[in-house]
């Protein structure tokens, strides 16, 4: 599994995750919202820890800078 993930994207996933996060817990996002955003805040927090995103793959994206 190559990393394809930047450090800009990857510290843009975390802020974002951290932000639903904590919109969730003080109870600003309920219900259905706050389920399926959630879900997308875990897998931002996973992708961003390993630097690869699947979805990047198919779509022949890379934020990953080229090593010189």
């Amino acid at each position: 599994m190559k990393q394809n993930m930047g450090l800009v994207d990857r510290l843009v996933r975390v802020v974002l995750a951290l932000v639903v996060g904590v919109l969730v817990f003080t109870g600003q996002l309920t219900g259905v919202a706050a389920v399926i955003l959630g879900i997308f805040a875990v897998v931002f927090l996973l992708t961003s820890a390993v630097g690869f995103c699947p979805l990047y793959v198919p779509l022949g994206i890379s934020t990953k800078k080229k090593s010189s």
